[in-house]
């Protein structure tokens, strides 16, 4: 027995359960929709930023060569490692505060290649 979404794509089989309405294959299965590094020239970039925060200071690391769940466990240490929060937005990690220096010996640690961009 299956299911029909409204725009007649397969949503969900007894055979396998939910299924991807782009492709009809299982969720799990699914190849359509797998996120992609991002293409660039492999260079983590670390930059300062007020720009329409009140005068606050955020760094973005921005150019990290990874995706999903691992992009989102770096973001989680590299802010406990600073000691603030911040937020994973679009593929950009956001750490609260000036914390440049700290962020690039880090990422220098772990085995990127960084650069300070900005003043």
């Amino acid at each position: 027995m299956s299911k029909k979404s409204s725009s007649g794509g397969l949503v969900y089989s007894t055979e396998f359960g939910r299924a991807c309405p782009g492709c009809g294959e299982a969720v799990d299965q699914c190849t359509c929709d797998q996120e992609q590094a991002p293409e660039g020239d492999g260079i983590v970039r670390v930059a300062r930023e007020t720009k329409g925060r009140g005068g606050k200071v955020m760094t973005l690391v921005s150019g990290v060569p990874l995706v999903g769940s691992e992009l989102k466990t770096l973001a989680k240490e590299l802010k406990k490692k600073c000691g603030t929060g911040g937020a994973l937005k679009d593929g950009v990690i956001e750490i609260q505060g000036e914390q440049r220096d700290l962020l690039v010996s880090e990422l220098t640690r772990r085995g990127f290649t960084v650069k300070k961009v900005g003043g």
